[in-house]
């Protein structure tokens, strides 16, 4: 891709995408060439064999197979539930397996266990050359087949990137969001002074756009993983292998790293303009927090969202920091007393597969959802206070 002779980055609201290199890298356009030449060895890197990808955890069907996603019906018996969970997982250059990574350490299981029978996962695809045109319109218009072969309404349940497309998906549809759980989801990519925040303000367009270029119109999971890696060099260059020697003897411990590896180091490419319209339009311009974000013909309003929302935020999270969750409380047109905001120990990932999160924080968002799931039996009347047509 050529840059334009005279770009100019706008450092003013440069505030990218947390995926790729943007908390690792400090750019200025001088520096450009560096990570042109960095991204060239990290292609190359790329071709060192993976370990095998990481497998859902719970048992599942293929409820629907269409270009961007499978859907992953979870349905136990027993139980019953008015309406459907989707869960959102994120789209952000690892597999939807976060949502199912481990017996007791799965969100799908948390919430099948808790009483939500009917639980269901978008099972994102990585992105072939043939998808590197598919743009945020694509995504959300195969949310909304979903949810209609579902029988047109259900609760939402989003993941980091996932919870951002849910919020969108909850503005243009708002008639067929029964409720919406937001964790971990930068709903204001402006709120609070985050480190990503920070660093991301000096990171030009350019940069993103010369990753795209090196993926030939895909942004590549390889360099989206070295972003990651460079955020913690220390951890994830030294630290984690003290850390498995000292534990060498542990068989618990080490099947534990392994499942986490077969997960983290294959990550999966995203289309290219997808992945760019998200960084200038979210987290440069951030269109979607200040209403100005145009989705499926429409201006998206997080005004005209009023079911009842649940925003989950961990405390250590250097990803997206509790503000920009929080955000959403008064971005949101949903009353007051029907948002709840829940703040809990650590880091982005723990918040959908970490142990103690689950045993504690998912089971009164379980219990949530199905206060809200009895409430939909409750007539026309609760409908239209809905927004329901």
């Amino acid at each position: 891709m050529t840059r334009p002779a005279q770009r100019k980055p706008r450092h003013e609201h440069s505030v990218p995408w947390f995926w790729p290199m943007a908390a690792a890298l400090e750019l200025g356009e001088a520096e450009l060439k560096a990570v042109e030449d960095n991204m060239r060895f990290i292609a190359e890197a790329a071709k060192i064999e993976a370990p095998p990808p990481h497998e859902w955890a719970s048992a599942n069907r293929v409820m629907l197979d269409l270009d961007t996603m499978r859907v992953r019906d979870f349905t136990t018996d027993g139980g019953a539930s008015h309406l459907p969970v989707l869960i959102d997982a994120p789209y952000a250059g690892h597999s939807a397996t976060i949502a199912d990574f481990a017996p007791g350490q799965s969100l799908v299981e948390t919430l099948t266990g808790n009483g939500l029978s009917r639980v269901l996962v978008t099972d994102w695809k990585a992105a072939t050359r043939e998808m590197r045109d598919f743009d945020i319109d694509k995504y959300l218009a195969e949310i909304n087949v979903a949810i209609d072969d579902l029988g047109g309404r259900a609760h939402l349940v989003g993941l980091c990137q996932g919870g951002w497309m849910s919020a969108m998906y909850a503005c243009r549809f708002p008639g067929k969001v029964a409720s919406l759980v937001l964790a971990g989801a930068p709903i204001d990519t402006d709120a609070g002074h985050g480190p990503i925040r920070q660093l991301a303000h000096r990171m030009p367009m350019a940069a993103y756009e010369d990753m795209v270029a090196t993926g030939k119109g895909r942004m590549l999971g390889q360099l989206m993983l070295a972003g990651w890696k460079d955020m913690h060099p220390g951890e994830q260059y030294l630290g984690k292998y003290l850390d498995l020697y000292a534990h060498i003897e542990d068989r618990n411990y080490i099947e534990r790293t392994e499942r986490f590896e077969r997960w983290y180091e294959n990550p999966i490419d995203l289309p290219g303009r997808y992945y760019l319209q998200a960084i200038r339009l979210l987290f440069k311009e951030n269109r979607l927090a200040e209403g100005r974000f145009v989705a499926l013909g429409k201006t998206l309003s997080l005004a005209s969202v009023t079911c009842p929302a649940y925003l989950l935020a961990g405390q250590e999270d250097d990803i997206t920091t509790p503000e920009q969750v929080f955000a959403a409380s008064h971005l949101l047109g949903t009353p007051p007393d029907e948002i709840v905001s829940k703040l809990v120990p650590g880091g982005h990932i723990g918040l959908f597969m970490g142990g103690h999160t689950l045993r504690t924080a998912w089971p009164e968002i379980a219990a949530w959802i199905a206060r809200q799931d009895r409430d939909e039996a409750t007539g026309p009347e609760h409908d239209r206070r809905r927004g329901r047509a």
